[in-house]
């Protein structure tokens, strides 16, 4: 009986050190110069948004100031934010792109 009790404390010291990963917000930031449409856009290409979220998130981008556009793993989040600055700048646009850990 002692060496089953003794797994079991070794199986449960394992699990309590599987902790998940730090999940990041990928976050589009307000500015006054670029368009409504490209931040659609951007979010139905890098975010796989359909319009209708698209359209929410870039109005309460537009409306707060921040639109949280999804969380993913921390490589995962920095590629993305790389993908739309990249974007936005190929395009001209000022657009900025965060992440922060949840």
């Amino acid at each position: 009986m002692k060496a089953g009790n003794h797994g079991d404390v070794v199986l449960e010291a394992k699990k309590s050190k599987l902790k998940p990963p730090p999940m990041f917000k990928v976050i589009l930031l307000n500015d006054d110069f670029t368009p409504m449409d490209f931040v659609v856009a951007v979010l139905q290409t890098f975010f796989s948004k359909n319009r209708e979220q698209a359209t929410q998130i870039m109005l309460k981008v537009h409306m707060d100031g921040a639109g949280i556009c999804g969380v993913y793993p921390n490589d995962v989040a920095t590629t993305k934010v790389e993908q739309v600055v990249a974007f936005a700048r190929q395009h001209q646009h000022p657009l900025r792109c965060v992440m922060e850990e949840t």
